[in-house]
């Protein structure tokens, strides 16, 4: 095992809660825009995928603090593009969700071989980041 590298450890978990408190709006967003006829299991979705990047978000924190690093009030850049079609809001959605997965794997190339928690735990977000990937694909698929 390597020593885990404790700055950048607590600086990528920062950057993570920041990455997934800005899915939180974003998500209540997109679930407040939809319209159209399939509207309400879309919303649905949306809804859930705010709740999840707010769980994320507090995973994040819990071991940035258990690592002695100091949680951000900040949350990530956001822009408003103001296209609100569903195919706008998913494409948004699935760009959103490719750079989550880059940074939990830039948390586990940190992470790997010097804690085997952290890195279980960001394997973990990683499978769960890839599956939020292939439900956002399979969802555009309809629009293409």
């Amino acid at each position: 095992m390597r020593e885990l590298d404790h700055k950048k450890t607590v600086d990528l978990l920062n950057t993570i809660m920041e990455f997934e408190l800005a899915g939180v709006v974003r998500y209540t967003h997109y679930s407040l825009m939809v319209t159209g006829p399939n509207r309400i299991p879309i919303v649905e979705f949306f809804k859930l995928q705010a709740n999840e990047s707010l769980t994320h978000a507090q995973q994040a924190g819990e071991i940035l603090t258990g690592l002695e690093g100091h949680p951000t009030l900040r949350i990530a850049p956001m822009e408003e593009t103001y296209k609100h079609t569903v195919r706008d809001i998913l494409e948004e959605s699935l760009s959103h969700e490719k750079k989550a997965l880059d940074l939990y794997k830039a948390l586990l190339e940190t992470v790997e071989d010097a804690s085997i928690y952290l890195e279980e735990f960001t394997r973990t977000m990683i499978g769960t980041e890839e599956m939020h990937n292939i439900e956002i694909k399979k969802m555009l698929r309809d629009f293409s």
